[in-house]
C-alpha cells in the first residue's frame, strides 16, 4: 500500500466497513443476551434452588472444559472452514441449547447443558477472531479488538442491570430466553454476510503461501505449539506478565463464581443487589478503558499490578460486609473491581500484542486462553471447599488480600519484571488498544 493510499484508508472509519460494522452489531447483540442470561442463571441456582456452594463451583469447570478439549481444534476449523458459516451454526446450537435450559429441572441437567452450549462458543469465538482480522484493515485492527472489549463491558452493565429490574416482574427462565432471541438475531444478522467473498480470497492466499514456504507450511499442530511456548518463556516482559495473570487469575476464579453465595448471606431478601453490583463492575471497567484512551499509555507494573491491587482490595472488603450492610457498599465495591479489571486487562491484553513477535499471536493468545480454561476446573472446586471449611466471607476476605499484595509486591518490583530498556512504548498504538 503506498503513503497516500494508506493516508486515505486511515481517514476512512471503521464503521464505514460493512462487514464488520453487521459482525459487530451481532457480537454486541449476543454479548447482551450473554450476561442477562448469566445473571439469571445464578439467581436461579442461588436464590432459587438453594444449590450448595460446591455445585455452583462446578458451573464454571463445566463451561471450561470445552476449551480445554476443543480449543486447539476449534482454532485449526476456524482457520480452514469458511468463518460466517462456523459463527452461524453456533450461534444456531446456541440458541436451541439455551432454549433447552428452560427446561432443565435441576442443577444435574443444567451442567450438561451449559457445557454444551460453551463448546459452541470454543469454536465461535476463534472464528469470529480470525474474520475480524480478515476483513478489517491492518491499521484498523487494534481498534475493531478494543471496540469488541466496550460492548463486552456496556452488556455488563445493561445485562445484570436489566436483568435484576426484570426479575423483580418476571422468572429468571424467561430472562434465559432473552439470550435466547438475541442468539436468535446474531443468526440472522450473520445469515446475511453469508457470501462474502473474502474468506476465498483468503484461502487462495494461504495456498499460494503454503507453497513458497514449502517445509514450515507442514509444521505439525504441535511444532506451531511449542514455538509460542519457546517464545513466551524466552521473552522476558512476555513471561513476567504470563506467570502474574495465571496466579492472579487462579486465586481470583476461587470465588469469582461465588458472588451469589456471597449475596445471599449478605443481602437474602435483596436478589437485584447482586446485579447492581456486577453492572457498577461493567461501569467501572468501561471507564477506565476510555481514560486509557485519554492517557495515550500506561505503565506495565502500574496497569497490572495497580489493578491487581484494587481488585484485592475491593474483594477482601467484600469479605467484611455483613447482613444489612448499606447496600451503597456494594455499589463502590464494584465500581473498585471495575477499574481493576479495566486496568488489569487492558494492559495485559497490550502486553501480549505488544511484545510478541508479528505472526505468532494467535498462538500466544491460544496459549492463554487454554490456560485459563485448565485453572477454571480447579480453582473454583478449591474456593468452593474452602467455603464450605471457612465461610465465604472468610475466604473473600482472605484471598482478596492476597491478591492485594501480589499487586503492591508487583509495583514495588515493576523494573524487575518489566525493565523499562525491553519495553517498546508506542502512545498512539495503545490508544487502539484501549478503544
Amino acid at each position: 500500500m503506498s503513503t497516500a493510499s494508506a493516508t486515505t484508508g486511515r481517514r476512512a472509519s471503521i464503521w464505514s466497513n460493512r462487514i464488520f460494522t453487521k459482525m459487530y452489531s451481532a457480537y454486541a447483540i449476543s454479548s447482551f443476551g450473554e450476561w442477562f442470561d448469566a445473571f439469571a442463571i445464578e439467581i436461579l441456582v442461588a436464590y432459587r434452588w438453594h444449590a450448595d456452594p460446591f455445585m455452583i463451583a462446578l458451573i464454571p469447570v463445566m463451561m471450561a472444559l470445552p476449551g480445554i478439549l476443543f480449543g486447539s481444534f476449534a482454532g485449526v476449523i476456524a482457520d480452514r472452514w469458511k468463518k460466517v458459516n462456523l459463527m452461524l451454526l453456533a450461534d444456531a446450537a446456541e440458541t436451541l441449547l439455551t432454549i433447552l435450559l428452560l427446561f432443565a429441572p435441576g442443577m444435574y441437567w443444567l451442567l450438561p447443558l451449559l457445557a454444551l452450549r460453551a463448546a459452541m462458543g470454543v469454536f465461535r469465538v476463534p472464528a469470529h477472531q480470525a474474520l475480524t482480522r480478515q476483513v478489517v484493515r491492518e491499521d484498523q485492527l487494534l481498534k475493531a479488538t478494543s471496540y469488541n472489549g466496550l460492548v463486552n463491558q456496556f452488556s455488563k452493565i445493561a445485562g445484570p442491570l436489566l436483568g435484576a429490574v426484570a426479575l423483580t416482574v418476571i422468572s429468571p427462565q424467561l430472562c434465559i430466553l432473552v439470550n435466547a432471541i438475541t442468539r436468535f438475531f446474531s443468526c440472522v444478522l450473520l445469515f446475511t454476510l453469508r457470501h462474502i467473498d473474502e474468506n476465498a480470497k483468503v484461502e487462495k492466499q494461504e495456498e499460494a503461501v503454503d507453497a513458497e514456504n514449502g517445509e514450515e507450511a507442514k509444521m505439525s499442530f504441535v511444532q506451531l505449539w511449542k514455538q509460542g511456548w519457546a517464545v513466551l518463556l524466552q521473552r522476558r516482559i512476555l513471561c513476567s506478565s504470563f506467570i502474574i495473570n495465571m496466579i492472579v487469575m487462579l486465586v481470583i476464579l476461587m470465588i469469582d463464581f461465588q458472588f451469589p453465595t456471597l449475596y445471599r448471606e449478605i443481602a437474602p431478601h435483596n436478589e437485584s443487589l447482586l446485579g447492581s453490583m456486577v453492572a457498577a463492575t461493567g461501569v467501572g471497567a468501561f471507564i477506565t478503558i476510555l481514560l486509557l484512551n485519554r492517557l495515550g499509555k500506561v505503565r506495565y507494573g502500574l496497569g497490572i499490578g495497580g489493578g491487581a491491587a484494587l481488585i484485592g482490595a475491593a474483594f477482601g472488603s467484600m469479605g467484611l460486609l455483613r447482613t444489612g450492610s448499606h447496600e451503597i457498599w456494594s455499589i463502590v465495591l464494584g465500581l473498585v473491581i471495575g477499574v481493576g479489571n479495566g486496568l488489569f486487562i487492558v494492559t495485559y491484553n497490550y502486553v501480549l500484542q505488544k511484545e510478541t513477535p508479528e505472526g505468532l499471536t494467535g498462538r500466544i493468545f491460544g496459549i492463554q486462553n487454554m490456560s485459563v480454561s485448565t485453572m477454571m476446573i480447579g480453582a473454583p472446586l478449591i474456593g468452593g471447599l474452602l467455603i464450605h471449611g471457612m465461610g465465604v466471607s472468610k475466604v473473600f476476605f482472605l484471598l482478596g488480600t492476597v491478591v492485594l499484595i501480589i499487586g503492591v509486591v508487583c509495583m514495588g518490583f515493576q523494573r524487575i519484571l518489566w525493565p523499562a530498556k525491553f519495553q517498546t512504548t508506542q502512545p498512539q498504538e495503545m490508544r487502539e488498544v484501549s478503544g
